[in-house]
């Protein structure tokens, strides 16, 4: 009793036609074009993470590269190793971040929660406009103080610091 059972169609709509066309020329058998080769520089898709300067409780973290699925845990890890080196505060400079995709995001999600556990706190510098959007997209830019440069989130760090 099993039957299949399917919507009737409507009179008069044909349903899309999907057409794969491969038209050869005549003559001798078409060969493959050569493999694309991209020349290895060994920096594409690269992520460093480099503590660029340390001042009182605050430190800058120099990122530079992409920051992706296979990236993101270097960058977690490293940012929370800088914060167990001392400084309070990380200052995360995203000036020469090439790329940043959702693995990034949650990335710096997962350093904020565990540095927050020891009383640390991220925040976020030269943050490009392509990046920004995605912190304003996914709520991000809530959850992280978002600077125009360096010396302006030194500055915020320094003053929260001076009113206690």
């Amino acid at each position: 009793m099993s039957e299949d059972i399917r919507p009737a169609r409507r009179a008069g709509r044909r349903g899309p036609e999907v057409r794969c066309r491969t038209a050869r020329a005549p003559g001798p058998p078409h060969e493959a074009p050569p493999p694309l080769t991209v020349p290895d520089t060994g920096a594409v898709g690269e992520l460093e993470v480099e503590v660029a300067m340390v001042r009182g409780e605050s430190a800058v973290v120099v990122v530079t590269g992409e920051i992706d699925l296979r990236t993101a845990d270097t960058l977690c890890a490293r940012l929370v190793e800088a914060r167990g080196e001392g400084p309070r505060r990380l200052v995360v400079d995203f000036a020469a971040v090439e790329f940043c995709d959702a693995a990034g995001l949650g990335a710096l999600v997962a350093a904020r929660n565990r540095i927050m556990v020891s009383g640390g706190e991220i925040s976020l510098a030269r943050v490009r406009p392509a990046q920004l959007r995605l912190l304003r997209i996914t709520g991000l830019d809530r959850l992280f103080a978002v600077h125009p440069d360096v010396a302006a989130a030194l500055a915020e760090h320094d003053s929260s610091t001076t009113s206690r």
